[in-house]
């Protein structure tokens, strides 16, 4: 991709369900970035709380649409149709962006004109947005590629700025996806040539919470991790050199998952 202008419009999209405690926060935090030229879209994805009565107070500053219940994938889906950036970040309800992130994305984009997508580190955060732990993934992974990215994931939307052309090219999330959907999406713009360059410093602060979706059902997120990487090494397209590997990056994988469900007090399920 390229660049078209020396301000291109950035698209922050944020879908969002039942997180009335947390989005004025995430709504706020694009409010206050140093770069000025985008568009807040917020997705409203069927949320039954005071969402859509919290969110007049912005009437003026972002574009809200309701969609009823469909998962993040088609809400993140109809932000994109519904915005005209050529830059898109996907901010999650219960996060928050530092203020210079857009600022500095795009100028990353504008350096380096064939990248797809530009990464970044982020803040860990508690419940009430207090600061715990910096997350450098940079530090293991200097090199972002199709193999890095099936070996280690990772993978948060929020610290992402992606290319509108890239994401039209791969067509976005895949709707049946409830979990897992923004590795899957990795996955294939990687495999289509997309490259990711990164910008060595957080962006966003990424909130820890118990009342989070993905906490409260983890075992379906862990499954759907595992499903995904299935899915995308059944493709016949997967190069080679990843064939070669593909025991190696299962047992990566595997011993993440289990990991991750000891961690989370699942000691027996399979």
């Amino acid at each position: 991709m390229s660049i078209t202008q020396n301000q291109p419009l950035v698209s922050v999209v944020i879908p969002t369900h039942n997180s009335v405690k947390y989005i004025c926060q995430a709504i706020e935090s694009v409010l206050r970035q140093t770069y000025e030229h985008y568009e807040i879209i917020v997705v409203d994805d069927g949320s039954d709380d005071n969402t859509n009565k919290i969110l007049q107070l912005y009437t003026n500053r972002i574009k809200y649409f309701y969609q009823e219940n469909q998962g993040v994938s088609i809400a993140r889906n109809q932000g994109l149709y519904y915005s005209q950036g050529e830059l898109i970040v996907f901010l999650d309800a219960d996060d928050f962006m530092l203020p210079h992130k857009l600022e500095q994305q795009v100028q990353c984009f504008q350096s380096y004109p064939h990248a797809g997508i530009i990464h970044s580190g982020w803040h860990l955060v508690n419940q009430y947005g207090e600061f715990f732990a910096n997350v450098e993934p940079w530090q293991k992974n200097p090199q972002l590629n199709l193999e890095t990215w099936l070996r280690w994931k990772p993978v948060i939307p929020g610290p992402m700025m992606f290319s509108r052309e890239w994401l039209n090219c791969v067509g976005g999330f895949d709707p049946s996806l409830k979990y897992a959907e923004d590795k899957d999406l990795i996955f294939r713009l990687a495999l289509a040539g997309c490259d990711t360059i990164w910008l060595c410093q957080p962006t966003i602060c990424y909130r820890q919470h118990s009342t989070s979706k993905k906490r409260r059902n983890i075992l379906e997120v862990l499954k759907a991790q595992k499903y995904v990487l299935e899915n995308f090494l059944a493709r016949p397209d997967i190069p080679e050199k990843i064939r070669q590997i593909e025991e190696e990056i299962r047992y990566h994988t595997l011993l993440w998952i289990a990991w991750s469900a000891y961690n989370s007090g699942h000691f027996t399920e399979k």
